[in-house]
Order: C-alpha cells, then sequence, then structure tokens
C-alpha cells in the first residue's frame, strides 16, 4: 500500500530509488566524503552510509555557497545523491540540486523525515510535487 506526500516546492524530474533518510541536517561540505561517496561528519546520523544513487530523505539543507557547486561535482562525478527531499531549504542548495540536475521536494504539511524509513522505495515526483511510498 503506497502512501503520498505533497511538498509546496519541487525541481527536476520525477525519479525512483531506494532511500535513506534521517532527522538529522544536510550540507554537501561538512556532511559528505564526496570522494568516496559516503556520510563523513561522525556526528551525522547516517554516518558512513554510502548516499550515490538514493534519494536522500533529511531534515534541513545547512551551509552555503559551496554547497552549490558541491552537489554539480559531486553530479560530474557520478557520486550524487538520486534526489533530495527536505522538510526545510535555503536558496543554495535549491540552486546547486537545479545546476546539478538533482531532483528535489521540500516543504511539506509533516515532518517527512518521521514517515521515511532509510531502505524503502520512493517515488519523487516534482510536476506534481508528490513524494510516494512504495
Amino acid at each position: 500500500m503506497s502512501r503520498s506526500f505533497v511538498a509546496r516546492h519541487a525541481i527536476g524530474d520525477r525519479i525512483e530509488a531506494e532511500c535513506l533518510a534521517a532527522r538529522d541536517g544536510f550540507s554537501a561540505r561538512y556532511d559528505l566524503d564526496r570522494r568516496a561517496g559516503v556520510f563523513s561528519r561522525p556526528a551525522h546520523k547516517l554516518f558512513g552510509q554510502p548516499y550515490a544513487g538514493l534519494i536522500l530523505v533529511l531534515d534541513a539543507a545547512k551551509g552555503g555557497v559551496a554547497t552549490a557547486w558541491m552537489l554539480h561535482e559531486m553530479k560530474a562525478r557520478q557520486l550524487c545523491p538520486a534526489g533530495i527531499v527536505l522538510n526545510a531549504v535555503n536558496p543554495i542548495i535549491v540552486q546547486g540540486a537545479a545546476l546539478a540536475g538533482i531532483p528535489m521536494l521540500c516543504g511539506f504539511d509533516v515532518d517527512i523525515t518521521s514517515e521515511v524509513v532509510s531502505g524503502q522505495r520512493l517515488v519523487l515526483d516534482p510536476e506534481s510535487r508528490t513524494l510516494t511510498i512504495l
């Protein structure tokens, strides 16, 4: 039985992939080892977990301008998330996701990190602004 959630904001193309979820923030600069493709900040709830090819479901974007070009660099290296789903964003991460071509949804009526569990298969559909748990 699938469940869907509607986001207020969306960019990118529709994708379907497994997810990696946690009630924690997201900074491409401080949380990730972009060469190894894993969460590298020891205090992060996803520490040591690979993120490439997965939809990341996290609480809020952190950081500044470096995140935008880092997402683009990760895409060029083919070590980027398949998509990003956040409760709250800042303009920098939206610009970075758009530049890198990484689909993103944000701004839900529920805490999306309470609804999604790592390993679930999700459909991220920016056109309809929906996130569906399959």
